[in-house]
């Protein structure tokens, strides 16, 4: 039997060649596919989380797939409504959110995988969101370093757009290329599936199964035909001439320039030149010049465009448009805006990005090479609400929640808080600006230390103070080094960090590279099919617990021995028959054959 990664190297060959994918339900016998998935997902947080079956990780075992196997392969699969929760949205409100059972997550995963290998070589270029090896950074990098010249900035977010997916649409997009109906039955159930509310059953009538792993590139598949097309008709349509034309006012004045260097005239070759920045090198409203940029992340879309104003009034209502007579879908009116790009700033992936231009700033050349260059800014309001946090009554206060963490624990957990806002903002400007974020946070912290210690921040301060060596020099922190005996010590540090903008930022390029095929540890264990506690070969089950600090460490003589083998492998996870297992979740003493074994 061929592993999941060979299966999916040759269906993602059939997507960059644009071949009908068929006969694909079959792959769901095969059990490489959920070890593969398990593998990858019982780390994550929600793999302990019940839907509505109260199904988690725990208890994941061989007999397990070999039961969605064979209702699989008899079409017997249902899928379970999913447990509705509601999250807070940033800007207030609520979401749904779907939380299914752990089985439906592993087949979902299965199909997610088998979707996103075909379909992700067809993926347009402008598309960004839910994408292997890309995202926020490169959807952002490619506008900074592309947008150049934009004259307005049109901004796009589908209402609802998760919600309000037409599940009769979807279908028929995927019955374009894909041919075997037992896989489209599959996942038009899942489409249908429903959800729990309150305990009472709500049918699904439109949108993705939210929460789910396979909705995303549900999402991306039926937002694909809104990128195909803005690139096969609005691109084209309002993209002409090669270069704006030379404005005849600055060619004037440049003559004027060059006749003055010729004669030697110092003094009018400095006032020409002063007069020579007050007009642009081309022409503005060039008529014979125009240039359409598009960016999309999930159901957020960016146009920039350098033309006249009704042209990008007319671009947004063919948008709208479109998606409400080929994808039912609804532009939001309130976030849906046209911007000036040099007067205003449109907000896109948490950045303000708007065009600069200065007559009076110059290059190493002695041009205005700031003109018409892309700027990105940290919004205020951001740096407002990332400081909030660790703020009270306008000033910095220590979180008491953190007091029972080790030092090393509290450093690092503020240290990567601040190093992701630094690495997200690395294209803004004013990233500087991150430095009183950086003194909120550090306070803080020597707050919450200094609560801990029972001392003073004075004390903390004094005892930390150091400096780390970085790519733009040395720079000011606050180290923590743990010695510890035969071993490196343990170092914690928080800031460190360069708060220099990167002016040329590398990203790499996508690359679809084929699936490489990595046999898991959990896995292998799993395929052992042995009880390490007790030693017997049947009925092997998985126990998963969500933290290792949920463990006992009273003292290992009143702990049972599955727990002292998790602690001293330092694993959330351990294969354990189904007797042991039975007798881990009932709290029951240890058997005999049990406590003759030795934890190792």
């Amino acid at each position: 039997m061929r592993t999941a990664d060979t299966i999916l190297n040759i269906i993602q060959d059939r997507g960059k060649r644009q071949l009908p994918l068929d006969d694909v339900y079959r792959q769901l016998y095969n059990p490489d596919f959920y070890l593969r998935s398990y593998a990858k997902m019982y780390q994550n947080n929600g793999a302990m989380t019940p839907g509505t079956t109260g199904e988690t990780v725990d208890g994941m075992s061989l007999n397990k797939i070999d039961r969605v196997i064979e209702a699989m392969r008899y079409e017997r699969w249902k899928w379970p409504p999913a447990r509705r929760v509601y999250i807070d949205k940033p800007k207030g409100g609520k979401r749904p959110l779907g939380m299914p059972d752990w089985s439906p997550k592993v087949v979902q995963d299965i199909v997610r995988s088998i979707l996103e290998a075909y379909y992700e070589p067809q993926f347009s270029e402008h598309s960004h969101g839910f994408r292997p090896r890309r995202g926020c950074q490169s959807a952002l990098t490619k506008i900074h370093n592309t947008w150049n010249g934009t004259k307005w900035f049109i901004e796009g977010d589908i209402k609802g757009c998760f919600d309000n997916i037409d599940p009769h649409i979807l279908m028929d997009i995927l019955q374009e290329n894909i041919r075997d109906n037992r896989f489209l039955r599959l996942i038009e159930g899942a489409l249908k599936a429903g959800y729990c509310e309150d305990w009472n059953f709500h049918p699904s009538l439109s949108g993705t199964p939210q929460g789910g792993t396979v909705s995303p590139v549900l999402s991306n598949i039926y937002l694909d035909k809104l990128d195909k097309f803005v690139e096969s008709t609005l691109i084209p349509e309002y993209t002409k001439g090669d270069k704006r034309g030379r404005n005849p006012a600055y060619g004037q004045v440049a003559n004027q320039l060059q006749t003055a260097r010729r004669q030697g005239d110092l003094e009018r070759v400095r006032t020409l030149k002063k007069e020579l920045r007050k007009y642009p090198s081309k022409t503005p409203d060039d008529p014979g010049y125009r240039r359409l940029r598009y960016i999309r992340y999930a159901d957020d879309f960016l146009f920039g465009f350098a033309g006249p104003f009704e042209e990008a009034h007319q671009i947004k209502d063919k948008v709208a448009s479109f998606l409400q007579t080929e994808l039912k879908l609804t532009l939001s009116a309130e976030k849906t805006l046209i911007t000036h790009a040099q007067t205003g700033r449109a907000r896109f992936l948490g950045y303000e990005i708007g065009i600069m231009y200065s007559s009076t700033k110059l290059n190493r050349l002695g041009t205005r090479g700031v003109n018409g260059v892309v700027g990105m800014y940290i919004p205020e309001d951001v740096i407002q609400a990332k400081r909030k946090r660790y703020l009270r009554d306008g000033k910095p206060i220590h979180r008491p929640e953190l007091q029972n963490d080790s030092e090393y624990d509290i450093i690092i957990r503020y240290q990567g808080e601040y190093r992701g806002l630094v690495q997200y903002y690395g294209l803004a400007h004013n990233l500087a600006q991150l430095g009183y974020v950086k003194w909120t946070m550090e306070t803080s912290l020597l707050k919450t230390l200094a609560s801990k210690n029972q001392t003073s921040v004075t004390k903390e301060s004094k005892r930390l103070k150091a400096t780390t060596k970085t790519s733009d020099g040395p720079r000011k922190c606050l180290k923590l080094t743990i010695q510890r005996e035969k071993k490196k010590p343990l170092i914690a540090i928080f800031g460190g960090l360069s708060l220099k903008r990167r002016k040329d930022p590398i990203m790499e390029d996508r690359v679809i590279f084929p699936y490489v095929q990595l046999r898991s540890e959990i896995v292998e264990r799993l395929l052992n099919d042995t009880c390490e506690v007790c030693g017997e070969k049947k009925n092997v089950q998985m126990h998963h617990v969500r933290h290792l600090r949920d463990l006992n460490k009273k003292g290992k003589r009143e702990m049972p021995l599955w727990m002292k083998v998790m602690i001293m492998r330092k694993r959330k996870s351990i294969p354990l028959c189904k007797g042991c297992h039975d007798d881990v979740h009932h709290n029951r003493p240890k058997s005999k054959r049990q406590g003759n074994q030795r934890a190792g």
